[in-house]
């Protein structure tokens, strides 16, 4: 598992864009050399941001052996953003998205994009999940079929905010009209759960923020996360604000 964090950067290098001994406290789009990395990059690759030397860190979720990325942040650490930046670069590579969004309000710029389907309550999210199963089934049973991979079918992310609270959120719903003789278990975490084992096959991708360790995810769907993208807010001295 590899874990990523602003003062020791460990995914895909590409090439320098500046010389600089600090990180920036923030990357603009009219950056010098900024666009070409990300134009550069191939579809399957997201830049994260650049290391103290100036160099620019990417994941790729093909070659990188890290079809799912864990976003981990604690409160006000920009782990919305992170997902919101991660899901814009896939979606301009030609990626869909499914954005699991229990806030309701942390991903409203995603509602009105005709490649995004956007979920903020409970039930919505739910449903989203059980058909997510349906649409792994699917591919898998292509590429089964085929014997080839999928290159023709739109990679599909699926970013999922405030996932740990809205795990709990799940089993409780499910709690309220599951009948006699079906699992215990919501369908929907379960279905999480076969695309994190099965979706790198079927070009599907989890972006998740929550904690790494615990949860409502079992420890070895976790393991699933092989990059941890790792972030926390802090005071700034005499400020009281966080940096």
């Amino acid at each position: 598992m590899k874990f990523l964090s602003a003062a020791q950067p460990r995914a895909q290098s590409c090439r320098t864009m500046t010389t600089t001994t600090v990180l920036p406290k923030v990357l603009r789009l009219t950056d010098p050399g900024l666009r070409e990395q990300l134009e550069a990059l191939p579809a399957s690759a997201a830049l994260i941001g650049v290391g103290t030397d100036g160099t620019a860190i990417a994941f790729d979720v093909d070659v990188d052996n890290a079809p799912h990325i864990l976003v981990c942040t604690s409160a006000g650490g920009g782990s919305t953003t992170i997902l919101r930046t991660l899901t814009a670069q896939f979606l301009h590579q030609g990626a869909h998205a499914l954005v699991l969004d229990t806030p309701r309000i942390s991903h409203l710029w995603a509602t009105e994009l005709p490649t995004v389907t956007h979920r903020g309550n409970v039930a919505g999210v739910h449903d989203a999940l059980v058909g997510l199963a349906t649409e792994l089934k699917r591919r898998t049973d292509l590429a089964d079929q085929h014997d080839e991979r999928l290159d023709d079918v739109p990679r599909l992310m699926v970013v999922f905010d405030r996932a740990d609270d809205s795990l709990r959120h799940l089993a409780r719903y499910w709690g309220t009209f599951r009948q006699e003789g079906e699992p215990q278990k919501s369908p929907a975490i379960t279905a999480l759960e076969e695309v994190l084992y099965e979706g790198r096959q079927a070009r599907i991708h989890v972006l998740y923020n929550g904690r790494a360790s615990g949860g409502g995810l079992t420890a070895s769907a976790r393991e699933q996360f092989a990059t941890v993208i790792l972030a926390r807010a802090a005071p700034t001295p005499g400020s009281g604000s966080p940096r």
